[in-house]
């Protein structure tokens, strides 16, 4: 008996042996879908290769794994909005395994390997492009009669970091870089779009990756007067903390941190699986001097913007920087377009994390975004827009940000405002005006977004100045909007604060 299980166990083995060992087991697969392409991933043991070809009638993409097993399930994915039907697999030839994709329109696809970082592990990428996006592109041709005369909405283009496979920087809770941009990039559009005069266009609007250069093509494809690139940053430590303005620099980088953050940011296309496909932008060729001139001016307006911003946004967050730092930014090399790239706050700070994943101080940030570009637009409007023929015939900023050198005066005059008036609009009783101060300018023009607000119950030992530090809105607008008339408060009051 013994000799007859020991003989079965020896079989065992044997057959073991002889067993095919596969090189690569697919173990999960995840589907994205882009404006113009559908894009599978497989989660790989190891890499492997493979053969991507096209059957017709019916249309099918067919996928050959060499050397391969597959345990990832194919039913979960969501395929509703993609030219997929369906997605078959079986093993072949003993050891390979064939995935067939069953289409409901042709594609063209493209198939990579990605090399293991820090949330993944190898990756066999394809990516289904759809057929008819060069006919779907809308290129808008117009004279430069209709631009000078039709008084048309300055557009801002506005891009949300990272997406799809590449999350951007990980922070406290797993809070995803991707995700925290595209909700600030979502409030910002509604407030642009919510100021007359403005059109948001949205670069990125759902979780899936972008070559850097494809973000500023559709910049251009929207005509956009200007571009902004919404980031999150990280660092090794985590007191690092604050909001950055950057602008894109020539020459070498005003820090080394804007150096480092440069080539991090660049890295982006290899990261998300789009640096190695595509180079059908290399056909392009821009005389350099013309090119030059254009660059310089595109920097300098960039710089007066941010400087905008920084003003801005100085009322409801911490700055890192109180300056625009520049370096060498991929998706801010536009040659006509203001172009700057916001860290919105370190993602790996406590504090920041706990700010990007509030869905009101993101309202506040993106609120702050938009003053500081529509102020910058406000002294710079593009002729034939509707703010340039709002400025020519009196019109006026809702709010202005008093910057360095400015008098009350000069602003009253600026905005053809009799100082009385501004005085009275702002309850000044004296010229006395400080850097930051946000100036209301009567008869100007207001956003239709309406003003949210945040109930706040007042706890033993707070006090009127400090909870407005905290939500880092001016003192006297808690005052006014809860029709205070001193700083007296007391415990279990409920204010309201405003939001923007």
């Amino acid at each position: 008996m013994a000799k007859h299980i020991y003989r079965l166990f020896f079989a065992l083995g044997c057959w073991a042996l002889a067993a095919p060992g596969f090189a690569a087991v697919v173990e999960n697969v995840r589907a994205y879908r882009a404006p113009e392409y559908t894009r599978l991933v497989f989660d790989l043991s190891a890499n492997l290769d493979h053969q991507v070809f096209s059957l017709e009638n019916p249309d099918r993409i067919v996928v050959d794994l060499s050397d391969a097993e597959l345990t990832a399930d194919f039913s979960s994915l969501e395929l509703d909005n993609t030219p997929i039907s369906n997605i078959r697999s079986a093993p072949r030839n003993g050891s390979d395994y064939r995935v067939v994709f069953d289409m409901r329109a042709r594609t063209q696809p493209r198939s990579f390997l990605l090399e293991p970082n820090d949330q993944y592990g190898s990756r066999l990428v394809i990516d289904f492009y759809d057929s008819d996006v060069a006919s779907a592109e809308k290129e808008v041709k117009r004279s430069a009669d209709d631009l000078a005369n039709d008084k048309r909405d300055i557009v801002i283009a506005i891009s949300a970091g990272h997406g799809g496979e590449d999350p951007g920087a990980i922070g406290f809770g797993k809070l995803q870089e991707k995700k925290v941009t595209l909700a600030i990039a979502r409030e910002i559009e509604k407030r642009v779009n919510a100021t007359p005069g403005y059109r948001a266009v949205m670069v990125r609007d759902g979780d899936y990756g972008m070559y850097l250069q494809e973000r500023t093509r559709i910049a251009h494809a929207n005509d956009a007067n200007f571009f902004v690139a919404i980031h999150a940053d990280s660092f090794s430590s985590s007191s690092a903390r604050g909001t950055t303005i950057y602008a894109l620099s020539q020459r070498g980088a005003t820090s080394e941190h804007a150096r480092l953050l440069a080539e991090k940011e660049n890295a982006a296309d290899l990261i998300g699986g789009l640096g190695k496909v595509r180079l059908d932008d290399k056909d392009e060729v821009l005389r350099s001097v013309l090119l030059d001139l254009s660059m310089t001016a595109s920097i300098a307006s960039s710089i007066e913007a941010g400087n905008n911003i920084i003003a801005s946004l100085g009322k409801v967050t911490h700055m890192r920087r109180s300056n625009v730092e520049q370096a060498n930014f991929v998706v801010l090399r536009s040659a006509d377009i203001p172009s700057l790239l916001v860290e919105s706050g370190y993602i790996t700070n406590p504090t920041d994390a706990r700010n990007l994943d509030s869905a009101a101080w993101r309202q506040r940030f993106a609120a702050a975004v938009v003053e500081g570009i529509t102020a910058w637009f406000f002294n710079n409007p593009p002729p034939g827009t509707w703010v340039s023929w709002q400025k020519e015939n009196g019109g006026a900023p809702s709010r202005y940000v008093v910057s360095r050198g400015d008098t009350l005066g000069e602003i009253a005059e600026r905005f053809n405002v009799p100082l009385a008036q501004l005085k009275m609009a702002n309850h000044l009783d004296s010229n006395t005006i400080h850097i930051g101060q946000e100036l209301t300018i009567p008869n100007g023009m207001m956003s239709t977004l309406d003003i949210t607000f945040v109930e706040h119950t007042i706890a033993r030992g707070e006090t009127l100045s400090g909870i407005a530090e905290n939500y880092r809105i001016p003192l006297d607008r808690i005052r006014d909007t809860n029709q205070l008339n001193s700083d007296t408060i007391r415990v279990g009051q409920k204010l309201k604060i405003p939001s923007w």
